[in-house]
């Protein structure tokens, strides 16, 4: 019934920066800053992802840099204080990795990373090589969608299905995602169930209704 929502392979980015186990600080830092990028998956074999590091692996070390004292140490995770000494990828990474299937939905992907608090997630295949990588930006993108493209969708997705006896009567218009409803319905009832089914639509802001029951219009 409905239009087939866009996967992560539709927003990630296939050319990615990524690091072995035994890849230095030094070297994470400058590829971090070569690719413009916050995070980087640690990879071994033939591309299967064992971890991330990411530029909050790293901070520790410049934070906890001038020997504080011990009361301070005992403040902070042991596993802070364990990467602050540490130099090379495998030791700073964040493992297991969090990642994502490339044929996952984008408010799957979406729901890994406000649940895992993180920014990017790797794409892996069913052997957990690396493919790609996809960030919230890429995430965002479903909301460049245009404004008619969503209308159509809506009208011919939704409105048609669920008011099939007044979608004549029911006008869609969309404006910077936002979807408005105007027009005469038969049961009133179904508008909730409408507003749910319209913000599932990649690209829709917000929706709005000015419909009215059809009996009490003369």
């Amino acid at each position: 019934m409905y239009g087939t929502p866009h996967t992560v392979s539709d927003v990630m980015t296939q050319t990615v920066a990524a690091i072995g186990r035994r890849a230095p600080f030094k070297e994470i830092v400058q590829l971090m800053q070569d690719w413009k990028v916050s995070a980087l998956p640690v990879i071994e074999g033939e591309g299967r992802v064992v971890g991330v590091v990411s530029e909050a692996d790293l901070l520790p070390k410049e934070e906890l840099r001038d020997d504080p004292d011990a009361a301070y140490l005992q403040l902070r995770q042991p596993v802070d204080v364990a990467k602050a000494g540490a130099a090379t990828a495998g030791d700073l990474m964040s493992a297991p990795a969090l990642t994502v299937r490339a044929n996952a939905t984008v408010a799957e992907a979406a729901r890994i990373m406000a649940r895992g608090g993180v920014k990017r997630l790797p794409v892996v295949d069913e052997a957990g090589l690396l493919q790609g990588i996809v960030s919230r930006a890429d995430l965002l993108k479903v909301f460049l969608r245009d404004d008619e493209d969503i209308a159509a969708e809506v009208r011919r997705e939704i409105v048609s299905h669920l008011f099939p006896l007044s979608s004549a009567a029911v006008q869609v218009e969309v404006q910077d995602g936002v979807v408005t409803l105007t027009g005469r319905i038969r049961d009133s009832a179904l508008v909730p169930v409408a507003a749910r089914l319209v913000r599932a639509v990649e690209g829709v802001v917000d929706v709005q209704f000015d419909l009215a029951h059809e009996t009490t219009m003369r």
